[in-house]
């Protein structure tokens, strides 16, 4: 009897030593190979920076805590999935601040709010998907490191179906969440996640690199500001915002099946265009170095919008000047959405006039890439 009483003192001693010792922090450097990143970043070993639109993170973690100690240039803003995939509405969004922070991607009371009865769910396996849903203007973000409760595991990698994009704010999702033509721009209403290139690589279940900056054009920009440094300058670099740190694309792992461009709006901005001329040895410029990134046989889609009844002209000359093979061109018409209920700030489309951009494309991409159209919902 003595020996039982001996016994179960000693058990709840050590469930009370246990209770006042909760788990601790555990720091994973961002670089861990087990936290697949998407899109062009770069790395000093410890750290991930990159300043892109739609750069995102996959997470996978046991425990009901996840964080991420973060330093940015200016201010960004950041969707937040847990145990979803990108087409549902993200959990939450998060945005840096220009010091080092730390963001809570998901708390404890999240958890419990999720899982309230079920303990062994929220001290689970979850994987959360952190996506910067603005452009590079905003800043360059260094992610440093994860905090979680419980150990980092092995997150899925980068998925067999990879596509590339190419333009100007509306594949930055410019404005898509405004709440109507009039409002003007700002920083939080830019959503990346619900522009054409998600909405299309969705479909694919592929994933998919943004390369784009608003205001930008082929061989002019909007109404002329920054001259001298057009898309086809852009594309070329690491940074969006650092001309001198150049993209090294062979020795990254995203490879993309199809690039497409949409590009030109700007170009004709404001009532001017470029010359033909002059386009042209841009546009080709752009092809170049798509080409020499992919391959020769990589094909590449260009797409002209629907602002200007010459873009199609420009698009197509370029398209067929350029001197390189697998080289195609689509026109997008003034019908492929409409403007009332269809658009979001500074007269961008907003999530529904995107979605309808995303359905003109896919029968293109499926054609170039041979992946099959299936029935099945775009969002």
């Amino acid at each position: 009897m003595k020996h039982f009483i001996l016994t179960i003192a000693a058990a709840i001693m050590a469930c009370t030593a246990f209770a006042g010792n909760p788990a601790k922090n555990i720091s994973t450097p961002a670089s861990d190979s087990r936290i697949t990143f998407v899109g062009r970043t770069w790395t000093d070993g410890t750290h991930v920076s990159y300043d892109w639109s739609g750069v995102y993170a996959r997470v996978t973690f046991k425990g009901d805590y996840l964080a991420i100690k973060v330093q940015d240039t200016k201010k960004n803003y950041f969707n937040v999935w847990l145990d979803s995939s990108m087409d549902q509405k993200a959990l939450k969004v998060v945005n840096s601040s220009q010091t080092d922070s730390l963001i809570v991607l998901v708390s404890e009371e999240e958890m419990k709010a999720l899982y309230p009865r079920d303990k062994k769910a929220r001290n689970g396996v979850h994987t959360v998907i952190f996506q910067k849903r603005t452009e590079g203007e905003q800043g360059r973000v260094t992610m440093k490191e994860f905090i979680t409760k419980g150990e980092v595991l092995q997150a899925e990698g980068l998925k067999p179906r990879v596509i590339e994009f190419v333009g100007d704010s509306y594949t930055c999702g410019y404005g898509t969440e405004g709440k109507s033509k009039t409002e003007r721009f700002a920083p939080n209403t830019e959503n990346c996640n619900l522009a054409y290139g998600p909405i299309v690589s969705r479909y694919f279940n592929a994933d998919y690199v943004l390369v784009s900056h608003s205001g930008m054009g082929i061989a002019r920009n909007y109404n002329d500001n920054l001259k001298g440094t057009y898309m086809p300058d852009r594309y070329l670099r690491t940074f969006d915002e650092d001309k001198d740190q150049v993209w090294n694309a062979q020795n990254s792992p995203l490879k993309p099946a199809v690039t497409v461009v949409y590009l030109c709006t700007n170009d004709f901005s404001c009532g001017r265009q470029p010359t033909i001329g002059e386009f042209v040895r841009h546009y080709t410029r752009l092809i170049r170095s798509i080409k020499d990134n992919y391959g020769e046989d990589h094909p590449v889609l260009c797409v002209a919008g629907k602002s200007d009844e010459l873009m199609p002209y420009y698009i197509q000359t370029a398209a067929q000047r350029c001197g390189m093979k697998n080289v195609h061109y689509t026109f997008l018409t003034p019908s492929v959405h409409g403007v009332d209920g269809e658009l979001g700030s500074d007269w961008h489309p907003n999530y529904v006039g995107q979605t309808k951009k995303a359905f003109s494309l896919i029968p293109h991409i499926s054609t170039l890439t041979g992946w099959e159209m299936e029935p099945k919902a775009i969002r």
